[in-house]
């Protein structure tokens, strides 16, 4: 028996993963008494730490009772998906983490349907019993329901259940009895989960997440499946297409706490990372120089919606970016591709502009974040979902969508989900909140939240995940209002601003540069209006009583990207630089855009 325990840690977005790790590595002393180390340690990108979010999973391990256990954090949003289904390979068992109060949400269901059919053992947490207004025993039922739904066997259904809170930093077998520390959760650990096992033979291990040096290059991670591997040892490198190239182990390292150690040989049953390996990919598998032997490859589930990436054409390119070359964006998506598996980037007639495929707004979203701030420039398109023929029918996706909502507000959000095509199929009371769930186009959610949002005063907490695919459910109306397009190029002036604002609202101060072309406000009517903000006062010599009144302008509306991508319409492109995001007509003049109004209707 190896003293090995591989194990994930799996939840609904925001219900703790990354604080129970904290907690975990806290209790196992893995830091000095002195030592700052902060909160969500593994959330260690900026993205993340701003948005709150996992969006890469991370591995770690902790000794606990001269036993090493390898512990996954994975994402908990339904866009990332991609990500937690190859981890999930390294893993055997999972720690399935629920909110005392909001119970299994749809990424719950999403993440334990993987985790299951993978034929994994979990172990149930269910997190912040703190909480007023939680009910710890009916989430538990709920958990039991899902898991009956989800055909799980009769061993996975004899899960151990434990209460606690990981803020608090306790877990306990019955909730009314906090104990004092994380105990009953890793004895829980090393009783259930079962011990990583050895297999004998030649070697095999599937690369299931990668990462990087600017040292060594390129780094597979991965468990070993089946013997050993050592270091300078020779191997075959087996591709997803199952071409094989030779190739050498140059390190080997094997996870200790937050870091990594050098060590010469890893047995079946560890995670390691491998270094000194050319042109992997992930699936792929690490096998036998001589008789090399092929791993199941990964699927990925298949992406729903795509945007156009394009250079930027505006008059202001290359002022705020340094890579802004159609070479610059093919290289960086491309290298996107290699570890992002839920991302497809396709090429278009136009050697500018390439098609990326991603599970949804928020993953596309991230991958443009991440490259503005790496310094890019580029305009993006508005988001499509893939139509597919099935049987001569045209169907589209469509996900499941969890309002939780004040019960007063409820029946606006019913009203707004309904007009997107979406069918209400639960209602039910959860202590002052009412519990939605629809069925709905994933074309109708793009731009609901903030719709939800306005007509909620902000209270509403939305989550879905795709379902499948189902035959197209017809025109859903898009955006309601026009936009106020600027005229000219210079510099928007407060007394322009101050005389138009009875035409719609604006999303620019005074003094800032805007272009021709550029969408500045949005109108009052559902026609695009021309305006000029550009325009200053004519100055006289004269002084006039009561025409020098102070100015009093509006605060412009300030976009997110995600808000900007759900506005958007088909004849618009957002344009991301390093510094700004402006939303823009695709032609700039209104001569062209005449020309080309058919082609968007």
């Amino acid at each position: 028996m190896q003293k090995i325990r591989n194990i994930a840690i799996i939840a609904h977005v925001d219900h703790g993963k990354t604080t129970l790790v904290d907690k975990i590595l806290h209790f196992t002393n893995l830091f000095r008494e002195n030592e700052q180390s902060g909160e969500l340690i593994l959330d260690n990108n900026d993205l993340e730490r701003e948005r709150g979010i996992t969006i890469v999973s991370k591995n770690v391990s902790v000794k606990y009772k001269d036993v090493k256990i390898n512990i996954i954090d994975t994402p908990g949003h339904a866009d990332f998906g991609g990500e937690v289904e190859r981890v999930l390979k390294m893993a055997d068992g999972v720690i399935l983490l629920v909110d005392a109060f909001e119970g299994p949400m749809p990424q719950t269901r999403f993440v334990t349907q993987k985790a299951l059919g993978l034929g994994l053992k979990p172990i149930v947490v269910v997190n912040k019993v703190d909480k007023e207004n939680c009910r710890p025993d009916e989430v538990y039922e709920a958990v039991f329901d899902l898991f009956f739904s989800l055909d799980a066997t009769e061993e996975q259904l004899d899960f151990p259940v434990l209460y606690g809170s990981s803020k608090q930093g306790w877990m306990s077998t019955d909730w009314k009895q906090p104990k004092e520390d994380f105990t009953d959760l890793l004895e829980a650990i090393l009783e259930h989960i079962p011990a990583a096992p050895y297999n004998e033979g030649t070697l095999q291990m599937q690369v299931t997440s990668l990462d990087y040096s600017s040292f060594v290059g390129r780094i597979a991670i991965g468990r070993v499946a089946r013997g050993s591997v050592k270091e300078n040892q020779p191997v075959s490198l087996v591709k997803r297409d199952g071409k094989i190239v030779k190739s050498r182990v140059k390190e080997l390292h094997t996870f200790e706490g937050l870091g990594r150690v050098k060590v010469q040989e890893v047995k079946a049953g560890d995670i390691c990372a491998v270094v000194g390996i050319e042109g992997f990919d992930i699936g792929d598998t690490i096998a036998d120089f001589d008789n090399p032997e092929q791993l199941a490859v990964i699927k990925i589930d298949e992406p729903t919606m795509n945007m156009l990436f394009t250079i930027n054409t505006s008059p202001f390119f290359g002022k705020e970016g340094k890579f802004v070359t159609s070479r610059h964006l093919q290289e960086r998506l491309y290298k996107e591709t290699e570890k992002n598996l839920a991302l497809k980037v396709v090429p278009t007639e136009s050697p500018d502009s390439y098609l990326v495929y991603g599970r949804g707004i928020l993953h596309l979203s991230v991958l443009i974040e991440t490259m503005r701030r790496e310094g890019y420039e580029l305009q993006v398109g508005q988001p499509q979902v893939i139509i597919k023929e099935i049987d001569g029918v045209k169907c589209e996706p469509i996900e499941t969508l969890v309002v939780d909502v004040p019960a007063e507000v409820s029946g606006k959000v019913i009203e707004l989900v309904t007009q997107r095509k979406g069918e209400l199929l639960i209602m039910e009371t959860k202590g002052d909140m009412q519990h939605l769930e629809f069925d709905i186009p994933s074309r109708g959610i793009i731009g609901l939240r903030n719709n939800v949002l306005t007509a909620t005063a902000g209270e509403a907490v939305m989550a879905h995940r795709f379902k499948a695919y189902e035959p197209w459910k017809g025109i859903i109306p898009g955006r309601l209002a026009g936009v106020l397009v600027s005229m000219e190029k210079g510099q928007t002036t407060a007394y322009s601003i101050d005389k138009l604002q009875d035409r719609g609202r604006f999303f620019v101060d005074p003094g800032v540069d805007v272009y021709e072309g550029q969408i500045v406000g949005e109108h009052i009517r559902d026609n695009d209006l021309v305006v000029n903000l550009v325009k200053g006062k004519q100055l006289t010599n004269m002084r006039a009583s009561g025409s020098d009144d102070n100015v009093r302008i509006a605060p412009a509306i300030k976009f997110s990207l995600e808000e900007s991508m759900e506005y958007i319409q088909a004849d618009e492109y957002i344009e991301v630089t390093p510094k700004s995001i402006r939303l823009r007509k695709i032609f700039l003049t209104e001569n062209e855009r005449k020309v080309n109004a058919k082609r968007f209707q």
